[in-house]
Formats: structure tokens, C-alpha cells, sequence
């Protein structure tokens, strides 16, 4: 006989289908856990490649402060010596 899907169902049917969907849960399940595992794996690797991208970026920072502080050394120098220059131009002599 075909099956036209409009006949009742029978309990030997019924039993079919709940052996299908114990089964597909249990797929599902399996399914689901793999998910959270690769979602989980995919977490890992984007946190070291940001740990990763931190680290460059503070030694490329410190890198910069230090060249900084350099270039104020050397301005702080350059300022003294202008002013030693300054003064001398701007007071007279004195008389000794």
C-alpha cells in the first residue's frame, strides 16, 4: 500500500518515530558539543593572536618612549646652551 499520509498512525509507527528522534537528539547532542568545542577552539586562537598583536605593539610603544625621551634630553641641552648664549650676548661685561 502507499503511503499518502493520510491514514492514522499506528503505535508501531509511533514507536518508529520516537526511536528516529531518541536518535536524532542524541545526534544533535553530539553535534551541539562539537560546535561549543570549535567555537571554543576559535576563541583560544583569537585571544593569542590579540596577545600576540599586544606585544608588538607595546614594544613598537616602548620603543617610541624611549626616542622621545631622547629627543627631550637633547632639546633640554639645546635649551641650556641657548640660554648660556643669551646671556652672553645680553649682559655687558662686567668690569673686573
Amino acid at each position: 500500500m502507499i503511503d499518502d499520509g493520510n491514514h492514522p498512525a499506528t503505535k508501531g509507527d509511533l514507536s518508529v518515530l520516537k526511536g528516529d528522534l531518541s536518535a536524532l537528539k542524541g545526534d544533535l547532542s553530539a553535534l551541539r558539543d562539537e560546535l561549543v568545542e570549535a567555537i571554543h577552539d576559535g576563541q583560544t586562537e583569537l585571544l593569542k593572536a590579540f596577545y600576540g598583536f599586544t606585544q608588538t605593539v607595546q614594544a613598537r610603544f616602548k620603543e617610541q618612549d624611549e626616542t622621545e625621551a631622547a629627543i627631550k634630553r637633547r632639546m633640554s641641552t639645546l635649551e641650556s646652551r641657548i640660554l648660556e648664549i643669551e646671556k652672553r650676548l645680553n649682559l655687558p661685561p662686567s668690569a673686573a
